[in-house]
């Protein structure tokens, strides 16, 4: 097949592709004016080893999974590529990056050597097991810093569930992330917390998916974890990469646009501080799972023929839980962003498992998203708090 790689660097990936300590292969380029990944990983199913190979064209995602020897087809197939693309190799022996420019010309550059994962890769004997992003790196040193990892790098039981919930967010994050290493990347995480997410993306991000130039802020409002969140910084020597601020997000701003803007289960109207800010900032990116939320609660009054669900407390406190996130995708949409509501984990690993994602695209101001917000608000008689706290989330 014609390639524009060197015959030695091909054989080169062929040999590591195909060796222990695989952790993954990615090549991206753009196909018909869409960017196109294509990537191979190594998963067990059932007692077999088998090569899980995913396809993402533009917004559509494809998953399979091959034997060996249609794993050697399909890597062929991704050698053969000619033009621009990125090929990206991460393994134990040590990642090697491959960029082909517009000339056909391959620039390599090789990573060191990576020591073994100490946290179980994809469980063996089910079809239906979910890549863990904290696999795909040496995420040992993190893991035991945050104290979800025991000192042997061994998950802690009681930590099992915050250790499935940041990879389920990571998940859930990969369809808004850029295809190609950006030249720089800046990440506002809004109520942080005890900055399990905050630092866990970080890693991912300048470790797995080898991005040179990610900075991240972390905001909250609770001395006690921004102290604690700034020693595990210190402790992944992360100074001047990650910073964190005791702060209210309402009283912070941005250095500049914000790459991503993401909050965790900040209670109640911090959620919508941390939308607004996102939506001020002009961030190209949001991912949002909301917390408690009262505000809209006692407010409702509206109702017309489905007035008879405010009569009862839970299903009022229900109604009121989606109509808040309802107004919240609303008004990002009126703003100019792209959103969609989700589930991200089980409801048995957390009641709090709606995720908001949005990505900015759409033109701000779309008369048909003004219209139904208007209808939503008229209904139930209410001004949602993300509404008056933007001066007009119509313009």
């Amino acid at each position: 097949m014609p390639m524009d790689l060197p015959q030695p660097l091909a054989d080169e990936i062929r040999r590591r592709v195909f060796a222990p300590g695989l952790i993954r292969l990615t090549q991206t380029l753009t196909r018909e004016g869409q960017p196109f990944r294509i990537s191979l990983r190594p998963v067990r199913i059932k007692g077999e080893d088998l090569w899980q190979a995913e396809m993402r064209d533009g917004t559509q995602s494809k998953t399979r999974n091959l034997t060996e020897p249609a794993a050697r087809k399909g890597l062929e197939d991704i050698l053969a590529q000619t033009g621009k693309r990125e090929l990206h190799l991460v393994t134990l022996e040590g990642d090697l990056h491959v960029r082909v420019n517009k000339r056909g010309t391959p620039l390599v550059s090789r990573g060191k050597p990576k020591a073994a994962p100490a946290a179980p890769t994809a469980p063996a004997g089910n079809d239906r097991a979910k890549r863990q992003p904290l696999t795909d790196f040496d995420s040992a040193p993190l893991l035991r810093v945050l104290g979800i990892a025991a000192s042997d790098g061994a998950i802690r039981a009681s930590m099992r569930g915050k250790y499935d919930q940041v990879n389920a967010l990571l998940r859930a994050l990969e369809p808004l992330l850029p295809d190609a290493p950006p030249p720089a990347f800046f990440i506002v995480d809004c109520g942080c917390g005890k900055a399990y997410l905050t630092l866990a993306l970080h890693a991912y991000l300048t470790q797995a998916k080898g991005w040179p130039n990610v900075s991240t802020l972390g905001i909250d409002r609770n001395p006690g974890v921004i102290e604690s969140a700034r020693a595990m910084a210190q402790a992944l020597r992360l100074e001047g990469q990650v910073e964190f601020r005791c702060a209210a997000i309402q009283d912070v701003q941005c250095p500049q646009a914000p790459d991503l803007v993401m909050s965790l289960h900040a209670c109640d109207t911090d959620t919508d501080d941390a939308l607004i800010l996102a939506i001020r900032a002009k961030a190209q990116r949001i991912l949002c799972v909301p917390c408690c939320q009262h505000e809209l609660h006692h407010a409702l009054v509206g109702g017309g023929p489905m007035r008879a669900l405010l009569r009862h407390g839970i299903l009022r406190e229900r109604l009121a839980d989606l109509l808040t996130d309802t107004f919240r995708a609303q008004v990002l949409r009126i703003c100019g962003y792209r959103a969609a509501v989700m589930e991200f984990v089980s409801q048995e690993a957390t009641g709090r498992n709606i995720l908001i994602r949005a990505q900015r695209g759409l033109r701000p101001g779309l008369g048909e998203a003004i219209a139904e917000y208007h209808a939503l608000k008229d209904f139930w008689g209410v001004t949602p708090y993300i509404a008056q706290a933007l001066p007009d989330p119509e313009a």
